[in-house]
Order: C-alpha cells, then sequence, then structure tokens
C-alpha cells in the first residue's frame, strides 16, 4: 500500500512539472525570478552557508562584490528551477531545438572514447547539472557524430534522502533522451557496476564536487580552503585504464549554456587517483573564478572546517 502510495505521488508531481513544462521558457523563468527573490529575502535559504563560502573562497572581495556574487548566486538558482520545470516535458526536437545547450568539442570525447576500454567525465555543480540529461540533444555539429549510441552514457549519482524526490529528479533528468535514456547508477552501486561491465564501452559521467566522506583524501587548498574529495571515480578509472576528461559547463546567456570536454589523461592507470582530482580541482577553480555565481554555494562543501 505504501509503495503504491509513493509510486503515486512521484506520477503525480511528474505530471504537474510537465503540463507546466509546456509553457514557454520565458515564463518559467519568470516563474524562477520569483522564486530565487524569495528564497532569498524571505525564506533566507541557507544564506549564512552562501556568504560564509563566498566569502572565505574570495578573501580579496569587498563587501559589495560578496553581495553582488550572492544575488547572482540566487538568481542562477532561479533559472536552475525553471530550467529543470521546463526540461521535464521536453522532447528530443524541443530541447535540440532551444540551443539550451551546445558542446563545442564533442570530437574530444569521440577520440576518448574510440581509443579507451570506457571514458570517465568529472562534472561539477556549475552550469545546471539537471540538464545533464540532454547530453545527446546537444550537437550541433553536422560532420561531428556521437560516440557509440545514447545507451552508452552512465550518470552516477548520489540517492536523496526523500525517497519521492529522488526519484522524481531521477526520471526529470533522464526525460528527454530519443529512446528512453534509463542510464543513472547510484554511487555505492557504481564499482559493482563497472568491473561487470569492464568489457562494455561507456561514458561515466560523475559529480565530483558533494561534500566528501570523513576519511576522503586531502586535496590541499581550494578555493583557499583546506579541501576533502572522493577520489573513487579516479581510482576506479586508473584500475581499469580509462580516459578521464573533464566536462566544464559555462553559461553564456540565460538559456544557453556551453559544453566542453578539457582531457586530464588519456590512460588513467598511468597516473595516480589523487593527481587525476587535483588536475579536475584546479580546472573546477579556474571556472568559479571567471563567473564565480555559477556554482552551487548553498552546498556545505566545508562543513567538517
Amino acid at each position: 500500500m505504501k509503495k503504491g502510495y509513493t509510486e503515486f505521488k512521484i506520477n503525480a508531481i511528474l505530471w504537474v512539472m510537465r503540463l507546466f513544462s509546456r509553457l514557454p521558457l520565458k515564463f518559467h523563468y519568470f516563474c524562477g525570478d520569483v522564486v530565487s527573490w524569495f528564497m532569498k529575502n524571505i525564506l533566507h535559504y541557507r544564506k549564512n552557508v552562501v556568504i560564509t563560502n563566498i566569502a572565505r573562497s574570495f578573501p580579496e572581495m569587498t563587501y559589495q562584490d560578496v553581495r553582488n556574487t550572492v544575488s547572482g548566486f540566487y538568481r542562477h538558482l532561479g533559472e536552475i528551477f525553471a530550467e529543470a520545470i521546463w526540461f521535464s516535458g521536453a522532447d528530443y526536437r524541443k530541447i535540440h531545438g532551444s540551443r539550451i545547450c551546445e558542446i563545442t568539442n564533442l570530437e574530444v570525447l569521440n577520440q576518448a572514447y574510440s581509443t579507451s576500454p570506457s571514458v570517465t567525465v568529472l562534472f561539477s555543480h556549475c552550469g545546471n547539472w539537471e540538464l545533464i540529461g540532454g547530453l545527446w540533444c546537444y550537437n550541433y555539429n553536422p560532420d561531428v557524430e556521437y560516440p557509440g549510441d545514447e545507451n552508452c552514457i552512465r550518470v552516477v549519482y548520489k540517492r536523496l534522502h526523500d525517497t519521492v524526490w529522488d526519484e522524481v529528479f531521477k526520471r526529470n533528468r533522464c526525460h528527454p533522451i530519443k529512446t528512453g535514456f534509463d542510464g543513472e547508477i547510484e554511487s555505492n552501486m557504481i564499482l559493482r557496476y563497472a568491473i561487470k561491465h569492464k568489457d562494455t564501452k561507456y561514458v561515466y559521467i560523475y559529480p565530483t564536487d558533494q561534500y566528501p566522506y570523513a576519511t576522503s583524501h586531502d586535496a590541499g587548498l581550494f578555493l583557499n580552503q583546506p579541501t576533502k574529495v572522493m577520489i573513487g571515480s579516479a581510482a576506479l578509472a586508473h584500475k581499469l585504464g580509462m580516459s578521464v576528461m573533464y566536462l566544464r559547463m559555462k553559461q553564456v546567456s540565460r538559456g544557453h549554456y556551453q559544453m566542453t570536454f578539457v582531457p586530464i589523461c588519456s590512460d588513467a592507470s598511468a597516473m595516480e587517483p589523487e593527481a587525476i582530482m587535483g588536475k579536475y580541482l584546479e580546472l573546477l577553480e579556474e571556472d568559479i573564478r571567471e563567473t564565480p555565481y555559477n556554482w552551487l554555494w548553498s552546498h556545505k562543501r566545508w562543513k567538517h572546517l
């Protein structure tokens, strides 16, 4: 009975989201602006966490710079909310036609895929990570094809505590792909999955900037703060000799992102996992410093401090 009720709630939420997704994206951005204003000024959603994280990461910022970055972050958080709702009911044609996201160098992924047992892609909470499920919609170069097919993508995710919202977000990220993408794997299952399928070529995508376990690797200073990082993704790539790259996601303007694949190594077995993650953090910090608002500052990344 409880399982049936949970499934009913999940389907009801998705049905409402997909009903609203039929409205124009501009309407969703208007709603997103309202939501961001409400979160910042009324709910004060994790505002102390956001301010503290930004101020510690950029000690050179003036108070006004910090305030501007905080405002930019909440505005972008509203955009993420708006785009996720719109994305929930969009099909391949709608997503591709919107050009909401564009891959700038798909040939780099193709090269890695053709020469490696599998590919590990290290992703972050920059841009809008909720759009990652539409990866197969974002190529606008007719001369470059995707590697393999859409079934070669495996996105690793960390389960949310709330069962209903965990399933809602999971299905929402998978919805738009042409053939019904179903390639999300829980983080605690990825080791077993990758070893079991080591003879099958996949592109594994990991969001790797979450709060780490207490026993995680000490990575030194990241954004001016002592930082721990989980190295499981790099260790698995090292064990299986995968190529590794960083997926950069920049917001060019409202409603348009660019994805760029940045190679880290062509054979992870020749590079220590700690060095791989160190390079990843270096690239991520470059991106955050370039556009400080474009990261999930509300995440309690350094709560162990």
